[in-house]
């Protein structure tokens, strides 16, 4: 079973005791969440699709922890002009695990 959820605008597809890493979520860590926004659940053949979202599906999942991703290097130049700038980037994530789902 699986199902694809709308978390913090991005479309994740999730299954039962899997780990993702999503944007940075407001919780503290060890605290259980609920995402409503349940575009499509598969349960073992039986698709259910939303327009947009299903209603009565809902998925749960627990922070694990929060962190931040690895540093992504922005680098700007125009030749024969002296101008360059560098510039860095971590995005934060939050690594979640997912419990259940309901359809």
């Amino acid at each position: 079973m699986y199902a694809i959820v709308d978390i913090a605008g991005q479309q994740f597809k999730v299954a039962k005791d899997q780990q993702i890493f999503v944007h940075r979520l407001q919780g503290d860590e060890g605290a259980s969440i609920e995402f409503d926004k349940v575009l499509l659940v598969d349960n073992g053949g039986k698709v259910s699709v939303g327009a947009p979202t299903l209603n009565g599906s809902k998925v749960t999942a627990t922070i694990l922890s929060h962190l931040k991703g690895d540093k992504v290097i922005v680098f700007k130049k125009k030749r024969r002009k002296g101008y360059k700038k560098k510039n860095g980037h971590r995005q934060f994530f939050t690594k979640i695990q997912i419990n259940s789902i309901v359809a």
